[in-house]
């Protein structure tokens, strides 16, 4: 991997790692439109300069993209930078998966070589 795809990577799973962060990209995905920087922080129980740090970051990742009209300042997603995280993240859901078929096929054959562990059942004393 090329060293600026790892500082990237870095920078986005740093940039997704706080919820509120996610809450932000999360809204932003419901809206096709670019929100004003007040819209997007409206329904947030944090301050408009919190807002503010935390679309730094965003912006930093490359997880966003902001446009100024006259005093306002529009955000909208940029789900491109994600890419780099998903190809990342599926070279482990691979990894995974062949560990979860591996241990599917174990069980599934220690069951049907297994043999019963209990003792029989005693006969009454009518039957004998």
């Amino acid at each position: 991997m090329v060293k600026y795809q790892e500082a990237d990577l870095n920078d986005i799973f740093a940039a997704l790692a706080d919820p509120t962060r996610r809450a932000l990209l999360a809204r932003l995905e419901q809206d096709e439109d670019a929100l004003s920087v007040s819209e997007l922080a409206e329904p947030f129980d944090v301050s408009l300069p919190a807002v503010m740090k935390h679309l730094k970051v965003l912006s930093g990742a490359g997880l966003i993209a902001r446009q100024k009209t006259g005093r306002t300042v529009r955000i909208r997603l940029q789900p491109e930078k994600m890419a780099h995280a998903m190809e990342w993240l599926k070279r482990y859901e691979r990894f995974w998966t062949d560990r979860l078929d591996r241990l599917a096929a174990f069980v599934e054959n220690a069951a049907q070589n297994e043999t019963p562990t209990h003792p029989a059942a005693p006969q009454d004393q009518e039957d004998q």
